[in-house]
């Protein structure tokens, strides 16, 4: 069974520990940077230290800081992609929504003016209804409906 576990996001003070854990840096000039996109886009803290740890001997903390940055804003455009194709989706939804709302409010006046030409046309043959029964019926029946 697959159940979805909400985790909370890094920040920055997180970031910071996970810095000093992986890659052994207090601080860096790309920690401006990093303080910015992590405050502008959620990213979990597994993630961020997937991007932290170096996967190469050749790899140093300044790259390791950079492939950081990269994913930080390839979150954050992903985020407003996301974002764009929800809100246009609400917006394709509501549009139907109010088109089917419309429609059965026209059916409803056709309706409406479909009963009242019924009626006015059993009235120019001398056929009055009501209730539904017309007055033919009721004296075959030998009571008035009320």
């Amino acid at each position: 069974m697959d159940k979805h576990i909400e985790l909370s996001y890094c920040c920055f003070e997180s970031f910071k520990v996970l810095a000093r854990n992986y890659l052994d840096v207090e601080s860096h000039h790309l920690f401006v940077e990093i303080e910015r996109l992590l405050g502008e886009t959620n990213m979990s803290p597994a993630d961020v230290a997937e991007n932290l740890m170096p996967k190469s001997d050749d790899e140093d903390a300044d790259m390791c800081l950079k492939n950081l940055v990269e994913a930080l804003e390839k979150a954050k455009e992903d985020a407003k992609k996301k974002a764009e194709e929800e809100a246009k989706w609400k917006a394709e939804e509501e549009a139907k929504l109010k088109a089917e709302e419309e429609e059965k409010t026209k059916a409803g006046k056709e309706e409406k003016v479909e009963k009242v030409g019924e009626e006015n046309s059993a009235k120019e043959n001398g056929k009055c209804t009501c209730n539904g029964t017309s007055a033919n019926e009721e004296k075959e029946n030998g009571s008035v409906a009320s």
